[in-house]
């Protein structure tokens, strides 16, 4: 089969060889025009009445198909377009305006950096930092924050330093009057063998003469000759809760100005200190975490208001020997209200008084029923008065909770005398309450 293609005369043929109705053969590659034309039919003739005419009456009649001239064939070529110039074209536009920005604000930039550099009289050094204005002043803090409290307290916290027999002993204090009462601990100037050197938070010194101590409350009182001394303001300690804010204030480990914080961390925690031998103290104590370490004895604890509620006397420690021992985050305080009025006592009289409820507690250890069971009591002291004999257990105290005996000893001690407290006990099976007016000491 062979099949020919005449693109100049547009007609693409299946090779056959097709005859006109008179039976002339006619070549594939005749033209179109030659063929004769057809007549279509009249209107309403049967579709069969131009038979004559229509080429598929035979079927030896080949088909002919014609098709428009090929673009190209003597026209001109369609233009060829690249479908990413124009998306390359964009792109490049894009990034030629981002470079010229980039390069315009770098000069911008610097040019203002410069401007502001010779402006501030730095020149072309470099500046460590950003600028976020000019840092506050101590005076500018609030007065109820930390930084605020301790600036105002601080003129009023000293340093205590004693000769004793044994060496020197160093410890804390406060003023307590503008006339130059200082109030501090016992221990710490126990066994001083003259006077005590204070030691003021500007590093001025003056010397003091010690007016009076007393071991069992723990508090001794010095006066110092000074003008221009600021007191410290007192709070009162039977105010205070658990997990209020405090302030320890010091020299602990002879570091003078130190200020430590914490919260309150129990009340009327009940301490037994003193050397074996010696002097045995009770504290119905402030616990708080506030760092404490030797040295701290005898400063001031305060409050958030930077009033002083308690003095700061003991430490607890895992440290067998006292000389070694260190913070753990437990330090006890004595309650001003009770260091204040045996201040008072002191300045006053030279001693202070001792709180008595008139009875004899049968041991200090826990009592395996609760509460404190009494061995004896004095015929003429406030227990008897009230009604109390030995063998009551005291089961509360003013509603604090009794343990052990070293719990009624130091929650009496706490008190000043001719306090009035609610006392519950047991007698027997029956309980029973009365209300004890308590003493001070004959001695």
């Amino acid at each position: 089969m062979n099949r020919s293609t005449d693109w100049e005369a547009a007609n693409v043929t299946d090779g056959w060889h097709w005859h006109q109705p008179d039976g002339t053969a006619t070549p594939a590659t005749s033209p179109p025009s030659a063929r004769p034309p057809v007549t279509p039919p009249a209107a309403g003739s049967p579709w069969w009445s131009d038979a004559l005419g229509d080429p598929w009456r035979d079927p030896r009649a080949p088909a002919a198909v014609v098709l428009p001239p090929p673009r190209g064939m003597g026209a001109a070529p369609e233009p060829v377009t690249d479908p990413d110039a124009t998306s390359r074209r964009g792109m490049t536009s894009v990034l030629a305006i981002a470079v010229f920005s980039a390069l315009l604000a770098g000069m911008l930039g610097g040019a203002l950096g410069y401007a502001f550099a010779v402006h501030e009289g730095v020149g072309g050094g470099t500046i460590l930092g950003g600028n976020t204005g000019e840092a506050p002043s101590v005076a500018q803090r609030p007065p109820d924050s930390l930084a605020g409290v301790a600036e105002r307290v601080a003129p009023s916290v000293v340093t205590v330093r004693a000769a004793t027999s044994g060496g020197a002993s160093i410890g804390s204090g406060f003023v307590a009057t503008a006339d130059g009462y200082v109030i501090t601990n016992d221990h710490v100037v126990e066994g001083a063998t003259g006077g005590a050197t204070v030691v003021f938070n500007d590093g001025s010194t003056a010397n003091g003469s010690i007016v009076g101590h007393d071991a069992e409350s723990d508090i001794a009182v010095i006066k110092v000759s000074r003008p221009n001394l600021v007191p410290v303001e007192f709070g009162d300690s039977e105010a205070i809760a658990v997990g209020d804010p405090v302030l320890a204030f010091g020299s602990p480990l002879a570091l003078a100005n130190t200020v430590t914080a914490g919260i309150v961390s129990a009340l009327d925690r009940t301490i037994q200190s003193g050397e074996p031998g010696g002097q045995v103290r009770y504290y119905a104590a402030i616990q708080t975490d506030a760092a404490v370490n030797q040295g701290n004895s005898g400063g001031p604890l305060v409050d958030g208001a930077g009033r002083v509620v308690g003095v700061n006397s003991v430490i607890k420690s895992l440290a067998a020997d006292a000389d070694q021992a260190g913070n753990i985050g437990l330090a006890f305080a004595i309650p001003i209200n009770q260091a204040k009025r045996v201040a008072q006592d002191i300045i006053d009289t030279g001693k202070a008084r001792r709180t008595i409820i008139g009875a004899t507690v049968a041991n200090t250890a826990r009592n395996p029923g609760g509460g404190v069971r009494l061995s004896a009591v004095d015929a003429a002291g406030p227990a008897a008065a009230a009604g109390l004999r030995a063998g009551d257990v005291i089961t509360k105290l003013d509603g604090r909770l009794l343990e052990e005996g070293t719990d009624l000893i130091a929650l009496v001690r706490k008190y000043a005398p001719g306090s009035v407290v609610t006392v519950e006990y047991n007698r027997g099976s029956s309980k029973q309450t009365a209300s004890v007016t308590l003493a001070a000491d004959a001695k």
